[in-house]
This record gives structure tokens, sequence and C-alpha cells, in this order.
């Protein structure tokens, strides 16, 4: 049962339209995952659903009583009341009358927030959405809208929340980067996509193939469509016969053919470079230690870095990580111990926060202050045309980074140092406000980096995809190492014996065609070498077509029309049945066989027509 309709939706923000005309339905059992680039209008949706931005065209629906729990992108809190009155606030506000003060600490512990009663403008940005998580989750609802949940969670805190999504009792409408999240927890996507939204019933993994099958029918009918455009092109130019009504409608649908918006290429942030040279001494850590009001948070930490190390390291939030990374590029010094990094290594930092960017400057200037070229494997490659492997298009580059959103900046962020071309990139949180799309083609690009790469995260699939090593944060402050990803570390830790047992204690699962020759017209007398009496004579020069060509001459534009309406009322059928795929099969396949057979038509017919020509020479 529907209980919230998202009715012809529009919005534009800074000229840009964001979302055009979409509809979509929720319905009480919905565990929906809203994927698509950063830019493309996910919270932009997801707040016109909560009731907090207005459409310019459209309008929500929902059924009466309706209870919305709304978890945004960047919470904000009264700073005149404690932590503690803003989250009881929300919660009381959603229609609980019930003492939940006991719960609300309990879970604000659970979320590494220790002090409740303490003012919100001491936390930083990390607690602050960990916090207002917390009032989203307990507040009493029908549909909970949660934007980029797992950001700023440590892995055991995602397997929590992942285990309280699958057991929540209403809708979820939910962005979120983190992969395996979304396939145990999620059993449709919505994606957007240039303003369109598409719809999979499905979870992630499903939605991957999914989508391959929707982008291989659009360009293998874009493929007909050039086809059928070719034959009617040439129908064209060698001028319509009598111009008839149905010569006509032949006219009207070149033209159509003509002026048809084709299908995109799916755009993909393309990375390529060639790193620093690196000698022979790359960072050295000998015996670092670290303390933060009185907490150690590392101590006696040796390593030496290998060429093409590929470091994860993973803990609780609050246990030192950053530091740690800190103190390797020399943001922060250790206690004890040193820090020696080779001359010729050249370090970039991607941080968990932007650094401060000038929001009035161009885009394309806030690259070029690093690089105006780039060396890649292709050659010399422009800062311009980095920006647009980004995908940020030539009006974008111009435009003040001011106008971006917040995951289109982080992208930026990540191309101006990765245009500094490091032979070693350090990343903190990476996977944090980057669209999965970025996320894949970084993961691509980290593949082939001839370099030394240091990553915190606490997303399992990305450092499933990128690290061969795990160094995780102890209690007493030691690290512990483990050879491969995030799945052989649990199995490493936890004493179990296979993948699988570890993708367990991890919480994810992962989860006749009428081609053939007409026969009228294919086999007759007048254009074949006949047989007589065991003679072969030559075939009489033809003057005109044969009684059974004529026919097929005289009927075959009228055939035409008819197969190319039934295709047409196929191609509605088949949107009609976006989310049912059984039937969205048969009827693809019914299209391709009329399809095909429209094109073998077309063929014929020039047969036809040009054998008409030539007896008019």
């Amino acid at each position: 049962m529907n209980i919230l309709n998202v009715e012809n939706v529009s919005k534009t923000y800074m000229s840009k339209p964001v979302l055009s005309d979409v509809s979509v339905g929720i319905s009480d059992t919905d565990k929906i995952g809203v994927v698509g680039t950063n830019g493309t209008g996910k919270s932009t949706l997801l707040s016109i659903v909560a009731g907090v931005t207005e459409p310019d065209s459209g309008q929500i629906v929902a059924n009466n009583g309706l209870r919305i729990s709304y978890l945004p992108q960047n919470p904000v809190f009264d700073m005149d009341k404690s932590l503690l009155e803003n989250i009881a606030d929300t919660i009381y506000a959603g229609g609980d009358h019930w003492d939940k003060m006991g719960e609300i600490k309990a879970n604000l512990a659970k979320f590494g927030i220790d002090d409740p009663e303490c003012n919100p403008s001491i936390l930083s940005g990390g607690q602050k959405k960990r916090a207002a998580l917390v009032a989203a989750i307990m507040t009493p609802s029908d549909l909970l809208i949660l934007d980029e949940p797992t950001n700023h969670l440590d892995s055991g805190m995602i397997e929590w929340l992942e285990d309280f999504l699958q057991h929540f009792r209403g809708a979820l409408l939910m962005i979120t980067h983190d992969r395996y999240f979304l396939d145990e927890v999620t059993n449709q996507i919505l994606e957007i996509d240039k303003g369109s939204v598409y719809r999979y019933e499905s979870n992630y993994s499903g939605f991957l193939e999914l989508k391959q099958q929707r982008l291989d029918y659009e360009q293998a009918a874009e493929r007909k469509a050039q086809s059928l455009y070719r034959k009617d092109l040439a129908w064209m130019l060698r001028g319509a016969r009598a111009r008839s009504t149905k010569q006509k409608a032949h006219i009207q649908r070149f033209e159509e053919l003509r002026d048809r918006q084709k299908p995109e290429e799916e755009r993909f942030v393309e990375l390529s470079s060639l790193p620093s040279r690196m000698g022979n001494k790359t960072i050295i850590l000998e015996n670092i230690s670290k303390s933060y009001e009185g907490k150690k948070l590392f101590k006696d930490f040796s390593y030496t870095f290998n060429k093409l190390d590929r470091i994860g390291i993973i803990g609780p939030n609050g246990c030192g990580k950053s530091t740690f990374l800190k103190c390797i590029i020399g943001m922060v010094e250790p206690d004890t111990g040193t820090v020696e990094i080779g001359q010729t290594i050249k370090i970039g930092y991607f941080g968990q926060e932007n650094e401060a960017l000038d929001e009035s400057k161009r885009v394309i200037d806030y690259i070029k202050d690093t690089a105006e070229f780039i060396r890649t494997a292709e050659g010399l490659v422009s800062a311009s045309v980095m920006c647009e492997r980004f995908l940020f298009t030539p009006d974008m580059q111009y435009a003040p980074i001011a106008k971006l959103s917040g995951g289109e900046k982080r992208r930026l962020y990540l191309l101006r140092v990765l245009m500094e071309q490091p032979n070693v990139i350090i990343l903190d949180e990476p996977t944090n406000d980057l669209d999965i799309q970025t996320l894949r083609i970084l993961e691509d690009y980290l593949d082939g980096f001839a370099g030394i790469i240091i990553t915190v995260s606490h997303d399992r699939y990305f450092l499933d995809r990128v690290v061969t090593r795990i160094f995780a944060f102890e209690p007493d402050g030691s690290l512990y190492q483990s050879e491969g990803g995030y799945s052989d570390y649990v199995v490493h830790k936890n004493g179990l014996e296979d993948a699988d047992a570890a993708t367990d204690s991890g919480n994810r699962k992962k989860s006749g065609n009428a081609s053939g020759n007409n026969s009228a017209g294919s086999n007759n007398g007048d254009d074949q070498d006949v047989k007589s009496n065991g003679k072969y004579r030559a075939p009489r020069e033809k003057t005109k077509l044969s009684y059974k060509e004529q026919r097929e001459y005289d009927t075959i534009e009228e055939e035409i029309e008819k197969l190319e309406q039934k295709s047409e009322e196929l191609e509605a059928q088949i949107a009609e049945a976006a989310t049912d795929y059984p039937r969205l099969v048969a009827l693809s396949k019914e299209k391709e066989e009329v399809d095909a057979e429209i094109e073998r038509k077309m063929d014929r017919y020039v047969e036809l027509q040009d054998m008409v020509d030539s007896f008019s020479k």
C-alpha cells in the first residue's frame, strides 16, 4: 500500500535543473536506496519528500497522519539547548510521550558521545551527524528518511545500524555510498540520472545488473533507430512517390528519427596520472607514540613502507586513526619516536574535511593553481580536460565554487590532490560524501597507482577493493596487522576458517527473429538463370516488376507503417512495465522482433525502389 506519492516534482538550483518531472510512489514495505552522481539531486529529493524543501512544481501526496523522521545531510541544532534537550525535542515532537531520556543517553554512548548534557557547539561535524542519527531513528515514524547515515560511523556502529534497519517496521528512503550496507538493508534502488528517476526492484548487487540491461537496451534501440534513419534518408533522397497520406506519415517518421533525443553514454570520472619517481627510501616510522588528554592512542609503533604498499587503517571513532595519518605527514608531532620521509617522497593528502575553499573562485582556477597540465599515460593533459574527466562540464568549470554541491566540492578537492601527481596517496575517510560512481573509478585508479596508498576508512567494500594489509587499532594502543582486505581481517581476528564466515560476521551478504528472406519476389523465373532440357539459357532482361514484386511494392509501405505503430505501442508498454522485470523482458524481446522485421522490410523496400528506378532509366 502506497503511503506517499511524489507527483511530477521538478526543482532547479542556481539555474541548474536537478529534478525534472519526477514521480515516485513509496509503499509501507519499501526499503529504498537512492543513488546517483553528486549534484544530481539526491539530497534535494529527500528534503522535498521530508517536507523541508518546496518543489518548483509538482506535489507530495501523503497519507493522513503519516509520520516522517528525517536525518538531513547537515543537521542543525539549537545552540541555546543541550544536546540531550535537542534530541528529546525531536523525539517528542514525533508523538512519543514516554520517558526516553535513559534510552537517548544509551544510544548516544553507543554512537561515541559520552556527554549528553554538552552544548552542541563543542561537537565535531561527525559527532553532530551521529547525534542527529540517534534522534532520527528514535523518533516514531512510518517513513524513515536518512541522508548519508553511515558517514562518520565506525564498523561496529554501521553493523548495529544495519541490524536496526533490517528490523525496522516501516518504509525507508536512504542515500548512502556504502555498497555493502545497500546490499544488506534495501530491497529497491532509485537511481537519479540527468533529472530522471529509474527504479529497480533489487538491492545494490541486483541494481548493477539491471542497470546494465537498461543501458544495453537503450544502446540497442539507438543502433536500430540509426539503421532505420539511414534507410529513411536513402528513401528521402530518392524522392517519395506520389505524396499520399501514408508517404506523408513516412516523411514524418523520418523527421522524428532525425530529431530524436539520443541516449547519452554514461560518463565516468576518468583518472590517469604518472606518479613522481620514488627512490629507495620511503617512509620509516620508528617507535612512534601519541597520547591525547591522558589517553594512549598508539604506542611504540614501527613500520617501513614498501613502494607498493596498500594499507587500510581501521578502528573505532576517536581511537587516533586521523592523528596517526597526521603524524606521518608532519601535521602532528608524535610524543616519542621518529618519522623519516625519503627525499623523493611526494605525499598527496586527502583529509576528512575539504581544505578551505575560496567559494568565489572559479572551478578551473582552483585546479590551475595546482597545475596547468598533468602528465598521464596518454601524454600531457590540461587542467580543463582533467576537470571534464571529473564530470565538471565546461560551463561548470567557469562557475564559482559556491555553486557546487557538497559532494561536487569533495570531488574537486580530490582532483586537486591527484593533480599534484604524488607517489604516496594518504586518504582519510575518502568515501564520505563521494558518490558511488566516483568511488568506483577512484578504486580503478588506485588499482594502477604505482606508489604507496594509506587510507583510513570504515567502508568495508572500499577496503576489500583497494587494500592488501590492515592496521587495526587495539584498545591498548597497539596496532594489529592483518594481510588482505577487511574480510580477511575479520577471518584473522576472529580465528574464523573461511571468507564466508567473515562475510557473515561482517554482516554483509552478497546478498525467433523474423530476419529471413521474404519468399515473395526472392525466387522467380524472371531474374534467375533457368535450366531447360538440360541446357542453361541466359535470363531475359527485366523491364518491369513481376506481378508478385508489384504487389509487394504496392503494400510494403503500409506494412512498414503498421509495424512501426506496433513498435510504438510496445515502447509504451515497456515504459509502463519498468518495475515488472519478467514482463519487461518479454516485451523487450517482442519489440526486438518487430524492429528486426521493420528493418528487413525497409531493406526490401530500398531494393524494390532501386529496381523501379532502374526501369525508368
